[in-house]
Protein backbone atom coordinates (compact mmCIF):
# COMPACT_ATOMS: atom_id res chain seq x y z
CA UNK A 1 0.00 0.00 0.00
CA UNK A 2 1.28 3.44 -0.84
CA UNK A 3 1.19 6.60 1.25
CA UNK A 4 -0.16 9.94 0.12
CA UNK A 5 2.87 11.87 1.38
CA UNK A 6 4.76 13.46 -1.47
CA UNK A 7 2.09 12.66 -4.05
CA UNK A 8 -0.91 14.52 -5.41
CA UNK A 9 -1.70 11.96 -8.13
CA UNK A 10 -3.34 9.26 -5.99
CA UNK A 11 -6.57 8.03 -7.59
CA UNK A 12 -9.25 8.45 -4.92
CA UNK A 13 -12.60 6.65 -5.00
CA UNK A 14 -15.39 8.62 -6.60
CA UNK A 15 -18.43 9.91 -4.77
CA UNK A 16 -16.70 11.60 -1.81
CA UNK A 17 -15.47 15.07 -0.87
CA UNK A 18 -13.14 16.05 1.96
CA UNK A 19 -12.24 19.08 4.01
CA UNK A 20 -10.68 20.29 7.24
CA UNK A 21 -10.77 23.40 9.40
CA UNK A 22 -9.57 24.84 12.68
CA UNK A 23 -12.48 24.89 15.11
CA UNK A 24 -10.42 25.83 18.14
CA UNK A 25 -10.34 22.54 20.06
CA UNK A 26 -6.58 21.92 19.86
CA UNK A 27 -4.46 24.12 22.10
CA UNK A 28 -1.87 24.18 19.31
CA UNK A 29 -4.24 26.05 17.01
CA UNK A 30 -3.82 23.42 14.32
CA UNK A 31 -6.72 22.06 12.23
CA UNK A 32 -8.95 19.88 14.39
CA UNK A 33 -12.19 19.32 12.47
CA UNK A 34 -12.52 17.12 9.37
CA UNK A 35 -15.46 16.24 7.18
CA UNK A 36 -16.11 13.49 4.66
CA UNK A 37 -19.23 14.02 2.57
CA UNK A 38 -20.72 11.46 0.20
CA UNK A 39 -22.47 12.80 -2.89
CA UNK A 40 -25.36 10.49 -1.99
CA UNK A 41 -25.98 8.38 1.08
CA UNK A 42 -23.29 5.68 1.08
CA UNK A 43 -23.54 2.13 2.33
CA UNK A 44 -21.84 1.93 5.70
CA UNK A 45 -20.37 -0.63 8.08
CA UNK A 46 -18.54 0.10 11.31
CA UNK A 47 -16.88 -1.61 14.23
CA UNK A 48 -16.26 0.00 17.59
CA UNK A 49 -14.27 -0.39 20.79
CA UNK A 50 -15.06 -3.19 23.24
CA UNK A 51 -14.36 -0.80 26.11
CA UNK A 52 -17.47 -0.54 28.30
CA UNK A 53 -16.70 3.14 28.90
CA UNK A 54 -17.77 4.31 25.46
CA UNK A 55 -17.54 7.82 24.04
CA UNK A 56 -20.76 9.67 23.20
CA UNK A 57 -20.23 9.74 19.42
CA UNK A 58 -20.01 5.95 19.29
CA UNK A 59 -23.37 5.65 21.05
CA UNK A 60 -24.87 8.08 18.54
CA UNK A 61 -23.20 6.27 15.61
CA UNK A 62 -24.82 2.98 16.55
CA UNK A 63 -28.22 4.64 16.87
CA UNK A 64 -27.84 6.32 13.49
CA UNK A 65 -26.70 3.19 11.63
CA UNK A 66 -29.72 1.34 13.00
CA UNK A 67 -32.06 4.20 12.06
CA UNK A 68 -30.80 4.43 8.47
CA UNK A 69 -30.24 0.75 7.79
CA UNK A 70 -26.52 1.36 7.35
CA UNK A 71 -26.39 4.60 5.36
CA UNK A 72 -24.09 7.59 5.92
CA UNK A 73 -23.98 10.91 4.10
CA UNK A 74 -21.54 12.92 6.26
CA UNK A 75 -18.70 11.96 8.62
CA UNK A 76 -17.79 14.68 11.15
CA UNK A 77 -14.53 14.10 13.02
CA UNK A 78 -13.06 16.32 15.71
CA UNK A 79 -9.66 16.06 17.39
CA UNK A 80 -8.65 17.65 20.66
CA UNK A 81 -11.59 16.36 22.69
CA UNK A 82 -12.73 12.74 23.04
CA UNK A 83 -16.31 13.65 24.08
CA UNK A 84 -16.20 10.76 26.52
CA UNK A 85 -17.27 10.52 30.16
CA UNK A 86 -19.29 13.72 29.74
CA UNK A 87 -22.72 12.27 30.51
CA UNK A 88 -25.82 13.68 28.84
CA UNK A 89 -23.90 16.79 27.82
CA UNK A 90 -21.64 14.63 25.67
CA UNK A 91 -24.58 13.03 23.90
CA UNK A 92 -26.18 16.42 23.42
CA UNK A 93 -22.96 17.77 21.88
CA UNK A 94 -22.67 14.86 19.44
CA UNK A 95 -26.31 15.19 18.42
CA UNK A 96 -26.05 18.97 18.02
CA UNK A 97 -23.11 18.48 15.66
CA UNK A 98 -25.09 15.94 13.64
CA UNK A 99 -28.13 18.19 13.44
CA UNK A 100 -26.03 21.12 12.22
CA UNK A 101 -24.24 18.96 9.65
CA UNK A 102 -27.57 17.57 8.46
CA UNK A 103 -28.90 21.08 7.88
CA UNK A 104 -25.70 22.11 6.13
CA UNK A 105 -25.68 19.15 3.73
CA UNK A 106 -29.42 18.72 3.31
CA UNK A 107 -29.65 15.28 4.87
CA UNK A 108 -31.16 13.69 7.96
CA UNK A 109 -29.22 14.11 11.19
CA UNK A 110 -29.23 10.31 11.41
CA UNK A 111 -27.16 10.18 8.21
CA UNK A 112 -24.29 11.96 9.99
CA UNK A 113 -21.57 9.86 11.63
CA UNK A 114 -19.70 11.77 14.40
CA UNK A 115 -16.26 10.83 15.74
CA UNK A 116 -14.05 12.39 18.40
CA UNK A 117 -10.53 11.93 19.72
CA UNK A 118 -8.54 13.69 22.41
CA UNK A 119 -8.71 14.15 26.16
CA UNK A 120 -11.35 12.14 28.06
CA UNK A 121 -13.64 13.78 30.61
CA UNK A 122 -13.73 17.30 29.18
CA UNK A 123 -17.06 18.66 27.82
CA UNK A 124 -17.07 19.07 24.04
CA UNK A 125 -17.92 22.63 22.97
CA UNK A 126 -20.12 21.63 20.03
CA UNK A 127 -20.75 25.29 19.22
CA UNK A 128 -17.17 25.53 17.96
CA UNK A 129 -17.80 22.73 15.49
CA UNK A 130 -21.15 24.05 14.32
CA UNK A 131 -19.66 27.53 13.86
CA UNK A 132 -16.93 26.08 11.63
CA UNK A 133 -19.34 24.00 9.50
CA UNK A 134 -20.62 26.54 6.94
CA UNK A 135 -17.21 27.74 5.75
CA UNK A 136 -15.77 24.24 5.82
CA UNK A 137 -18.62 22.84 3.74
CA UNK A 138 -17.97 25.36 0.96
CA UNK A 139 -14.25 24.53 0.81
CA UNK A 140 -14.52 20.74 0.37
CA UNK A 141 -13.27 18.92 -2.71
CA UNK A 142 -12.61 15.40 -3.98
CA UNK A 143 -8.87 15.79 -4.69
CA UNK A 144 -5.81 14.43 -2.93
CA UNK A 145 -4.99 17.77 -1.29
CA UNK A 146 -8.31 17.92 0.55
CA UNK A 147 -8.07 14.22 1.42
CA UNK A 148 -4.70 14.87 3.04
CA UNK A 149 -6.02 17.91 4.90
CA UNK A 150 -8.71 15.72 6.46
CA UNK A 151 -6.15 13.01 7.28
CA UNK A 152 -3.98 15.56 9.10
CA UNK A 153 -6.77 17.31 10.99
CA UNK A 154 -7.71 14.22 13.00
CA UNK A 155 -4.22 13.64 14.42
CA UNK A 156 -3.41 14.08 18.12
CA UNK A 157 -0.03 12.76 19.33
CA UNK A 158 0.62 11.27 15.89
CA UNK A 159 3.71 12.58 14.11
CA UNK A 160 2.55 11.78 10.54
CA UNK A 161 -0.73 11.21 8.73
CA UNK A 162 -1.62 7.60 7.95
CA UNK A 163 -3.09 6.74 4.57
CA UNK A 164 -3.42 3.67 2.36
CA UNK A 165 -4.81 2.96 -1.11
CA UNK A 166 -5.71 0.10 -3.42
CA UNK A 167 -7.19 -0.39 -6.87
CA UNK A 168 -8.67 -3.48 -8.52
CA UNK A 169 -10.52 -4.41 -11.67
CA UNK A 170 -14.01 -5.85 -11.24
CA UNK A 171 -15.75 -7.72 -14.04
CA UNK A 172 -19.08 -6.31 -15.18
CA UNK A 173 -22.01 -8.49 -16.38
CA UNK A 174 -21.38 -7.41 -19.99
CA UNK A 175 -17.87 -8.80 -19.90
CA UNK A 176 -16.12 -5.46 -19.48
CA UNK A 177 -14.23 -4.46 -16.36
CA UNK A 178 -14.47 -1.45 -14.09
CA UNK A 179 -11.88 -0.02 -11.77
CA UNK A 180 -12.71 -0.01 -8.06
CA UNK A 181 -10.72 2.21 -5.75
CA UNK A 182 -10.18 2.05 -2.00
CA UNK A 183 -8.68 4.88 0.05
CA UNK A 184 -8.31 5.17 3.80
CA UNK A 185 -6.90 7.45 6.44
CA UNK A 186 -6.58 7.01 10.17
CA UNK A 187 -4.93 8.14 13.36
CA UNK A 188 -3.45 6.49 16.40
CA UNK A 189 -0.19 6.56 18.31
CA UNK A 190 -1.03 5.80 21.94
CA UNK A 191 -3.80 4.04 23.84
CA UNK A 192 -3.53 1.47 21.06
CA UNK A 193 -4.76 -2.03 21.69
CA UNK A 194 -7.95 -2.11 19.64
CA UNK A 195 -10.53 -4.73 20.54
CA UNK A 196 -13.02 -4.01 17.83
CA UNK A 197 -16.30 -5.82 17.80
CA UNK A 198 -19.54 -5.35 15.84
CA UNK A 199 -20.83 -3.87 19.00
CA UNK A 200 -5.09 8.79 22.42
CA UNK A 201 -7.54 6.48 20.22
CA UNK A 202 -7.57 4.73 16.90
CA UNK A 203 -9.89 6.17 14.27
CA UNK A 204 -9.96 4.78 10.71
CA UNK A 205 -12.08 5.80 7.72
CA UNK A 206 -12.08 3.57 4.64
CA UNK A 207 -13.79 4.64 1.43
CA UNK A 208 -14.56 2.73 -1.74
CA UNK A 209 -16.51 3.52 -4.88
CA UNK A 210 -17.74 -0.06 -5.22
CA UNK A 211 -21.47 -0.69 -4.90
CA UNK A 212 -21.91 -2.92 -1.84
CA UNK A 213 -24.95 -3.49 0.34
CA UNK A 214 -24.44 -2.57 4.01
CA UNK A 215 -24.82 -6.12 5.35
CA UNK A 216 -22.29 -7.46 2.84
CA UNK A 217 -19.97 -4.54 3.56
CA UNK A 218 -20.07 -5.43 7.25
CA UNK A 219 -18.88 -8.94 6.53
CA UNK A 220 -15.89 -7.67 4.58
CA UNK A 221 -15.02 -5.16 7.30
CA UNK A 222 -15.16 -7.65 10.17
CA UNK A 223 -12.89 -10.03 8.28
CA UNK A 224 -10.38 -7.27 7.49
CA UNK A 225 -10.35 -5.88 11.03
CA UNK A 226 -9.64 -9.27 12.56
CA UNK A 227 -6.35 -9.70 10.69
CA UNK A 228 -5.22 -6.06 10.93
CA UNK A 229 -6.43 -3.69 13.65
CA UNK A 230 -7.14 -6.52 16.07
CA UNK A 231 -3.53 -7.65 15.62
CA UNK A 232 -1.74 -4.54 16.87
CA UNK A 233 -0.82 -3.08 20.25
CA UNK A 234 1.36 -0.18 21.34
CA UNK A 235 0.65 -0.06 25.06
CA UNK A 236 -2.13 -2.56 25.82
CA UNK A 237 -4.72 0.15 26.56
CA UNK A 238 -8.04 -0.13 24.73
CA UNK A 239 -9.44 3.30 23.94
CA UNK A 240 -12.96 4.48 24.66
CA UNK A 241 -13.30 5.84 21.10
CA UNK A 242 -11.84 3.22 18.74
CA UNK A 243 -13.78 3.25 15.48
CA UNK A 244 -13.33 1.82 12.00
CA UNK A 245 -15.86 3.02 9.40
CA UNK A 246 -16.14 1.64 5.86
CA UNK A 247 -18.22 3.56 3.29
CA UNK A 248 -19.15 2.43 -0.23
CA UNK A 249 -20.42 5.14 -2.58
CA UNK A 250 -21.21 2.93 -5.59
CA UNK A 251 -19.84 5.68 -7.87
CA UNK A 252 -17.78 3.22 -9.94
CA UNK A 253 -20.89 1.27 -10.91
CA UNK A 254 -19.10 -1.97 -10.03
CA UNK A 255 -21.29 -4.18 -7.87
CA UNK A 256 -19.56 -6.31 -5.22
CA UNK A 257 -21.42 -9.17 -3.58
CA UNK A 258 -20.35 -11.55 -0.84
CA UNK A 259 -17.34 -13.74 -1.47
CA UNK A 260 -15.45 -11.43 -3.84
CA UNK A 261 -11.88 -12.57 -3.12
CA UNK A 262 -10.09 -9.72 -4.90
CA UNK A 263 -12.07 -7.03 -3.09
CA UNK A 264 -11.52 -8.77 0.26
CA UNK A 265 -7.79 -9.02 -0.41
CA UNK A 266 -7.54 -5.34 -1.35
CA UNK A 267 -9.49 -4.25 1.73
CA UNK A 268 -7.39 -6.49 3.99
CA UNK A 269 -4.21 -5.02 2.51
CA UNK A 270 -5.39 -1.44 3.09
CA UNK A 271 -6.34 -2.21 6.70
CA UNK A 272 -3.07 -4.03 7.38
CA UNK A 273 -1.08 -1.13 5.95
CA UNK A 274 -2.85 1.37 8.20
CA UNK A 275 -2.52 -0.90 11.24
CA UNK A 276 1.23 -1.18 10.71
CA UNK A 277 1.56 2.57 10.17
CA UNK A 278 -0.21 3.17 13.48
CA UNK A 279 2.22 0.87 15.29
CA UNK A 280 5.22 2.45 13.57
CA UNK A 281 4.09 5.90 14.78
CA UNK A 282 3.49 4.72 18.33
CA UNK A 283 4.28 7.19 21.08
CA UNK A 284 8.01 7.17 21.79
CA UNK A 285 8.53 4.04 19.72
CA UNK A 286 12.07 3.09 18.69
CA UNK A 287 11.40 -0.50 17.64
CA UNK A 288 8.52 -2.08 15.73
CA UNK A 289 8.21 -5.81 16.34
CA UNK A 290 6.47 -8.44 14.25
CA UNK A 291 5.50 -11.48 16.30
CA UNK A 292 4.98 -14.66 14.28
CA UNK A 293 3.39 -17.33 16.46
CA UNK A 294 3.07 -20.86 15.05
CA UNK A 295 2.43 -24.36 16.31
CA UNK A 296 -0.25 -23.33 18.79
CA UNK A 297 -3.17 -25.59 19.69
CA UNK A 298 -5.53 -23.06 18.06
CA UNK A 299 -5.35 -19.66 16.39
CA UNK A 300 -6.88 -18.21 19.56
CA UNK A 301 -4.02 -19.67 21.61
CA UNK A 302 -1.51 -18.17 19.19
CA UNK A 303 -3.13 -14.78 19.75
CA UNK A 304 -3.01 -15.27 23.53
CA UNK A 305 0.75 -15.80 23.34
CA UNK A 306 1.24 -12.79 21.08
CA UNK A 307 -0.76 -10.50 23.38
CA UNK A 308 1.01 -11.75 26.52
CA UNK A 309 4.34 -10.85 24.94
CA UNK A 310 3.15 -7.57 23.42
CA UNK A 311 1.72 -6.35 26.74
CA UNK A 312 4.63 -7.32 28.98
CA UNK A 313 6.49 -4.25 30.30
CA UNK A 314 9.52 -6.45 30.96
CA UNK A 315 9.62 -7.65 27.36
CA UNK A 316 8.93 -4.22 25.88
CA UNK A 317 11.60 -2.46 27.93
CA UNK A 318 14.11 -5.16 26.97
CA UNK A 319 13.32 -4.39 23.33
CA UNK A 320 13.85 -0.70 24.03
CA UNK A 321 17.39 -1.54 25.09
CA UNK A 322 17.90 -4.13 22.33
CA UNK A 323 18.44 -6.65 25.13
CA UNK A 324 18.11 -10.26 23.85
CA UNK A 325 16.65 -11.43 27.17
CA UNK A 326 14.60 -14.27 25.73
CA UNK A 327 13.75 -15.57 29.20
CA UNK A 328 11.17 -12.79 29.46
CA UNK A 329 9.53 -14.13 26.30
CA UNK A 330 9.49 -17.62 27.79
CA UNK A 331 7.83 -16.32 30.94
CA UNK A 332 5.13 -14.54 28.93
CA UNK A 333 4.49 -17.68 26.90
CA UNK A 334 4.05 -19.60 30.15
CA UNK A 335 1.52 -17.24 31.73
CA UNK A 336 -0.37 -16.48 28.51
CA UNK A 337 -3.07 -19.04 29.22
CA UNK A 338 -2.32 -20.90 25.99
CA UNK A 339 -1.79 -24.64 25.91
CA UNK A 340 1.97 -25.21 25.87
CA UNK A 341 4.57 -27.88 26.47
CA UNK A 342 7.45 -26.13 28.29
CA UNK A 343 9.90 -28.63 26.84
CA UNK A 344 9.00 -28.09 23.19
CA UNK A 345 8.70 -24.41 22.24
CA UNK A 346 11.33 -22.65 20.12
CA UNK A 347 12.23 -18.98 19.62
CA UNK A 348 14.06 -17.24 16.77
CA UNK A 349 15.08 -13.59 16.45
CA UNK A 350 14.78 -13.26 12.69
CA UNK A 351 16.83 -16.23 11.46
CA UNK A 352 18.90 -16.41 14.64
CA UNK A 353 18.21 -19.44 16.88
CA UNK A 354 17.58 -18.41 20.46
CA UNK A 355 15.61 -21.12 22.24
CA UNK A 356 15.01 -24.79 21.39
CA UNK A 357 12.98 -27.39 23.28
CA UNK A 358 12.21 -24.80 25.96
CA UNK A 359 15.86 -24.03 26.70
CA UNK A 360 18.78 -22.02 25.36
CA UNK A 361 19.62 -23.05 21.82
CA UNK A 362 23.23 -24.33 21.51
CA UNK A 363 23.66 -21.95 18.57
CA UNK A 364 22.48 -18.85 20.45
CA UNK A 365 24.84 -15.93 19.77
CA UNK A 366 24.03 -13.20 22.26
CA UNK A 367 26.09 -10.53 20.48
CA UNK A 368 24.44 -11.27 17.13
CA UNK A 369 21.01 -11.23 18.77
CA UNK A 370 21.75 -7.87 20.39
CA UNK A 371 22.83 -6.44 17.05
CA UNK A 372 19.69 -7.78 15.38
CA UNK A 373 17.44 -6.15 17.98
CA UNK A 374 19.06 -2.77 17.35
CA UNK A 375 17.19 -2.52 14.04
CA UNK A 376 14.17 -0.22 13.81
CA UNK A 377 12.03 -3.21 12.76
CA UNK A 378 12.62 -6.84 13.59
CA UNK A 379 10.75 -10.14 13.74
CA UNK A 380 10.44 -12.71 16.50
CA UNK A 381 9.21 -16.20 15.60
CA UNK A 382 7.86 -18.58 18.22
CA UNK A 383 6.85 -22.17 17.49
CA UNK A 384 4.97 -23.88 20.31
CA UNK A 385 5.06 -27.30 18.59
CA UNK A 386 1.67 -28.40 19.92
CA UNK A 387 -0.72 -27.81 16.97
CA UNK A 388 -1.49 -25.85 13.81
CA UNK A 389 -2.67 -22.54 15.28
CA UNK A 390 -0.89 -19.39 14.14
CA UNK A 391 -1.09 -15.59 14.02
CA UNK A 392 0.91 -12.52 13.08
CA UNK A 393 0.87 -9.59 15.50
CA UNK A 394 2.59 -6.17 15.43
CA UNK A 395 3.71 -4.31 18.52
CA UNK A 396 6.41 -1.98 19.85
CA UNK A 397 8.94 -1.38 22.58
CA UNK A 398 8.25 0.81 25.63
CA UNK A 399 10.52 3.82 26.04
CA UNK A 400 11.17 6.70 28.40
CA UNK A 401 9.73 9.02 25.73
CA UNK A 402 6.39 7.18 25.94
CA UNK A 403 6.31 7.95 29.67
CA UNK A 404 7.06 11.64 29.10
CA UNK A 405 4.34 11.97 26.45
CA UNK A 406 1.67 10.39 28.64
CA UNK A 407 2.78 11.96 31.91
CA UNK A 408 2.12 15.39 30.42
CA UNK A 409 -0.74 14.62 28.01
CA UNK A 410 -3.52 16.67 29.61
CA UNK A 411 -1.35 19.41 31.15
Amino acid sequence: MNSLRGSSSIALPGGFRFGAATAGLKASGRPDFALIAADAAASAAAVFTANKVTAAPLIVDKEHLRATGGKVRVVAINAGNANCAAGQAGLDAARATCAAAGRQFGCRAEEVFPSSTGVIGVPLPAEKLTAALPALATQMDSDATHFQQAANAILTTDTVEKTAFAQLEVAAPDGSSREVRIAAFGKGAGMIHPQLVPHATMLVYILTDAAVEPAVLGGYLREAVEVSFNRISVDGDTSTNDTVLLLASGASGAAIGAGHAAFAAALNAVCTSLARQIVADGEGVKHVVELRIAGAATDADALRVAKAIAHSPLVKTAWAGSDPNWGRLAAAIGYSGAEIDPNRFAIHFGNLPVCRDGGRDPGFDEAAAHAYLQQREFSIAIDLHVGQGACVFWTTDLTVEYIHINADYST
